[in-house]
C-alpha cells in the first residue's frame, strides 16, 4: 500500500524522492512526506496531507536541501489521514518511514510513555522511531540500534530510517512487506516497487523477510536480523521504464486496457510449442513434477484475483477432471481448511505481496500442500515463499484497478490446465490443438474489441448517471459479471452487482425497474436460452439492459436496449473476449463522472497488511 522511496548519493535528494514517489502513486494513499539530511547535519521532514502536489506546494514555500533522504506517501491504517500522521516520524535526531502494521505497538508505546517519551501522533510507526532514538542516544551504531529495534517488533513491516548519528547512511529493514534496492554509480536507493527505481537504475536487490540493508553512496551491507553477513548478488529489471509512464493516453487504466493484446501474447511466448500441439511448462509446478500427485486444487486470493480464480476453477474442473475450489485469502486459513500433502495450492495475486494471501500460504505449506505462486510480479514474496513459479508477463500495471493482469491470469488458468489434462491423458494431441489455436488469436480479438470503444462510450455517457447497475452472467462467465462489476464500484463509485443470471429472480430482481442498467453477459452457449429467459424477466419489469454477446439473435435484439458484440472464441476463453467491453464501460463511466480513474478513493494498488 503505502509508498516508500529512500537516496543516498551526491545528487540532492527531494527531486529524486518526489519523482520516486509519483512513479509509486498507483498504490493508493493519503498523505506523503520527506525528510533529509542538511549540509549542517541536520534532520528536517515536510509532511501534507492528500495529494503529492500538496507537499510539493509546501516544499517551494520551504525548501528541503541534502544528499540523503526519505520519502513516503502513506496509506491510513493507525490514525486517521493527517499531516501529524504522516511519515516521515521523528523522534529527536531520528527520522523513520514505515509500511505495514506493528501489532505489538500498544504494549511498545505505553512503555515509551513510562520512560518519558512524548507522542506527536496516533501511528504505531513513531513507535519504531523513538526505540530507535533511544538506542542511537545510548552511542549505540544506527544499523546496530535498527537491528535492536527491529527484533522487538511483531508484525508485517517495511521500514527505513535517516538519522542525523549516521550522516550518509541509510538503514532498511522488512519482514512481509517489500522494500527492494537499487544499486547506481555513486547512489543508491531503497524503494517499495520497482518503478520508483527505474529511472536510476536497473541494478536492483529484493530484501528477504528478517533482513535488513545497510546503504550509503558507494557500498552496501546486508544482514540478517541478527546480524549475520549476506551476501546476495543483484538481479537486471528488463523493464523499459517507458512501460510505467502513460505513453500519450489520459490514465494509466486506458493504457493498460490497450496493451492487453501484448500482455496475452508475452505470457504466451516460449510456452505455447510451434506446433500448437502442447504447452510447455516447468515440471516444478506440480509436487515431485508430477500432476499425478495431485487430488485436489485450492486457489487463494483477493479482490479482483479471485474472480479469475472463479475461471480458472472451470478450466480445472473440465479439463483435468480434479476437484478445484477458491477460497478468499483472508479466510483461508482461519477455517482449518482440509487440504494435505495431495493438494496444489495455487496462490494468485498480481502484487505478489498481498499479506492474506502470504498467510495463506504459510498456512499451505504448515499443512504440507504443494503451493504454486501465480504473479505477475517476479521475486515478490508470494512467489519466493511458493514451491513453484508461474509468471504472468504484463509489465508494470500502474492503475489501482486490474486489467492486463486479470486477463492474463486467466490466460495462466488456461494453459497449466491444458498442461495437466495432456500430461494426465485427458486430452491428446489434437484436443490440445483445438484449446491453443483459439488462445493465439485472442490478441488480435482484443484488438478489435477495443475497437468498439467509441459505441461504449456512448453507452457509458447514456447510463453514466445510474446509481445502482446489476451484472448478470451464468457457468463460467459469471465470473466475469462479477469483476464487471467490480470496475464499476472501483473506480465510478456507483453501486453495482454482479449475479448469476439464474440467481436474479431469488432476490435481486426486485430491484429492477426503469432506473436499473442490466448488463447482461450472453455468449452462444449452452445456457443462451437460459439467460435470454432471464432478460425477458428483466424486460418486463422495464430494466434496461446492455447485453454483451457474441452472437447475433432477433430475439435478444428485442429485449436489448445496447448489444455490444465481441468475436467468438473457444467457450473457456469467452470470458477474456467479454471482460474487455467491461472495463472500457467502467472507465469511461468513471471519466463521465469525473472520478478519480487512476486511484479510486480508499483503495491501495498492493493490498500488504491483513
Amino acid at each position: 500500500m503505502c509508498g516508500i522511496v529512500g537516496y543516498v548519493g551526491h545528487r540532492e535528494a527531494v527531486p529524486i524522492l518526489i519523482a520516486g514517489l509519483k512513479r509509486l502513486e498507483y498504490r493508493g494513499y493519503d498523505s506523503a512526506g520527506v525528510a533529509t539530511l542538511g549540509a549542517d547535519g541536520k534532520l528536517d521532514v515536510r509532511r501534507a496531507v492528500d495529494k503529492l502536489v500538496n507537499l510539493e506546494k509546501l516544499l517551494e514555500v520551504r525548501p528541503l536541501s541534502g544528499n540523503a533522504g526519505i520519502g513516503h506517501t502513506r496509506w491510513a491504517t493507525h490514525g486517521r489521514p493527517s499531516e501529524e500522521n504522516a511519515h516521515p516520524h521523528k523522534a529527536g535526531p531520528v527520522a523513520v518511514i514505515h509500511n505495514g502494521i506493528v501489532e505489538n505497538y500498544v504494549e511498545l508505546r505505553d512503555a515509551l510513555v513510562r520512560r518519558g517519551h512524548r507522542m506527536a501522533s496516533q501511528t504505531d510507526t513513531e513507535v519504531i522511531a523513538h526505540l530507535i532514538e533511544e538506542k542511537v542516544k545510548a552511542d549505540r551504531p544506527l544499523t546496530d540500534a535498527v537491528l535492536e529495534t527491529v527484533r522487538e517488533l511483531r508484525g508485517s513491516f517495511s521500514i527505513v530510517v535517516l538519522s542525523e548519528t549516521a550522516p550518509g547512511k541509510l538503514v532498511a529493514a522488512k519482514t512481509a512487506t517489500p522494500l527492494v534496492i537499487g544499486l547506481g554509480e555513486g547512489e543508491n536507493l531503497v524503494a517499495s516497487d520497482i518503478p520508483a527505481l527505474l529511472e536510476h537504475t536497473r541494478r536492483t536487490i529484493v530484501l528477504e523477510d528478517g533482513e535488513v540493508a545497510e546503504l550509503s553512496a558507494d557500498e552496501l551491507r546486508l544482514m540478517t536480523f541478527n546480524g549475520a553477513p549476506i551476501k546476495r548478488s543483484p538481479r537486471y529489471i528488463e523493464w523499459d521504464a517507458v512501460a510505467a509512464t502513460k505513453a500519450g493516453f489520459r490514465h494509466y487504466l486506458r493504457k493498460e486496457i490497450a496493451e492487453q493484446p501484448q500482455a496475452w501474447i508475452d505470457t504466451l511466448r516460449g510456452r505455447v510449442h510451434a506446433d500448437s500441439r502442447s504447452v510447455g511448462l516447468d515440471e516444478e509446478i506440480f509436487p515431485g513434477g508430477n500432476p499425478r500427485a495431485i487430488n485436489r486444487i485450492v486457489m487463494v486470493s483477493a479482490g479482483a484475483s479471485w474472480i479469475s480464480s472463479c475461471i480458472g476453477k472451470f478450466m480445472f474442473e473440465e479439463l483435468c477432471g480434479i476437484p478445484a475450489e477458491v477460497d478468499y485469502s483472508a479466510e483461508f486459513r482461519y477455517r482449518r481448511p482440509a487440504i494435505d500433502e495431495r493438494t496444489m495450492v495455487v496462490a494468485v495475486s498480481q502484487s505478489g505481496e498481498t499479506a492474506d494471501t502470504l498467510a495463506a500460504i504459510e498456512e499451505a505449506r504448515n499443512r504440507g500442500s504443494h503451493v504454486l505462486a501465480l504473479t505477475n510480479t517476479v521475486d515478490s514474496s508470494i512467489a519466493r515463499k511458493a514451491h513453484a513459479q508461474f509468471y504472468t508477463r504484463c509489465g508494470p500495471e500502474i492503475s489501482v484497478t486490474t486489467t492486463k493482469c486479470f486477463l492474463t491470469q486467466i490466460e495462466a488458468f488456461y494453459l497449466i490446465a491444458i498442461h495437466m489434462a495432456q500430461r494426465l491423458g485427458r486430452i491428446g494431441e489434437a484436443e490440445v490443438k483445438q484449446l491453443i489455436e483459439p488462445a493465439l488469436a485472442i490478441a488480435a480479438q482484443i484488438e478489435a474489441v477495443i475497437g468498439k470503444e467509441r459505441q461504449i462510450e456512448k453507452i457509458a455517457r447514456k447510463y453514466g448517471k445510474a446509481h445502482d447497475f446489476l451484472y448478470l452472467g451464468r457457468g463460467i462467465n459469471y465470473p466475469v459479471a462479477l469483476e464487471g462489476a467490480l470496475k464499476l464500484k472501483e473506480i465510478s463509485y456507483i453501486h453495482a452487482e454482479g449475479y448469476s443470471a439464474g440467481e436474479m429472480k431469488h432476490g435481486p430482481i426486485a430491484l429492477i425497474d426503469e432506473n436499473m442498467p442490466v448488463v447482461v453477459l450472453i455468449p452462444n452457449d449452452n445456457v443462451f436460452e437460459k439467460t435470454l429467459s432471464n432478460l425477458k424477466e428483466v424486460e418486463s419489469r422495464n430494466g434496461r439492459i446492455i447485453a454483451v454477446t457474441d452472437h447475433h439473435n432477433a430475439e435478444l435484439e428485442e429485449v436489448a436496449w445496447e448489444i455490444i458484440t465481441v468475436p467468438q472464441t473457444h467457450r473457456l476463453l469467452t470470458p477474456v473476449l467479454l471482460t474487455v467491453p467491461l472495463q472500457l464501460l467502467a472507465y469511461h463511466i468513471a471519466v463521465y463522472r469525473g472520478t478519480d480513474v487512476d486511484q479510486p478513493r480508499n483503495l491501495a494498488k498492493s493490498v500488504t497488511v491483513e
